[in-house]
């Protein structure tokens, strides 16, 4: 029997964001978030991220990029540390916010450095 998307999607959620953060995220669960963190670890972790047309470092680059783009910095300081663990170098990650900021924009570029480099420096 194979694994389904949801224990599949949790596996998956903790070898990208680590067991502390999924952790912290089960903790703070409440009746109200519980449906959305079923969704989140069922449809993005369990089904997208689980899928092997795209390694985890190119996921994580596209991610970085896009949340760069929306300006979505908490989600960007959880997913830098993510692209850390997935392979990506410090290098690497400034070089997909530089790219970043010819599509979407100097000034997302600009926030999102800001914030990556706090993220970054409390991960080292």
């Amino acid at each position: 029997m194979s694994e389904d998307s949801l224990q599949r999607g949790m596996r998956v959620r903790r070898e990208v964001l680590g067991d502390e953060h999924v952790e912290r995220a089960i903790a703070h669960t409440t009746p109200l978030t519980e449906p959305f963190q079923e969704f989140i670890t069922r449809c993005a972790w369990g089904e997208v991220w689980a899928r092997p047309e795209l390694d985890r470092r190119t996921r994580s680059a596209i991610t970085l990029a896009l949340l760069s783009a929306l300006g979505r910095e908490g989600e960007l300081a959880l997913h830098a540390r993510a692209a850390l663990r997935n392979g990506l170098t410090v290098t690497e990650i400034g070089e997909v916010v530089l790219h970043t900021a010819v599509y979407a924009g100097v000034p997302a570029a600009n926030s999102a450095l800001q914030v990556l480099a706090r993220a970054l420096e409390d991960s080292a």
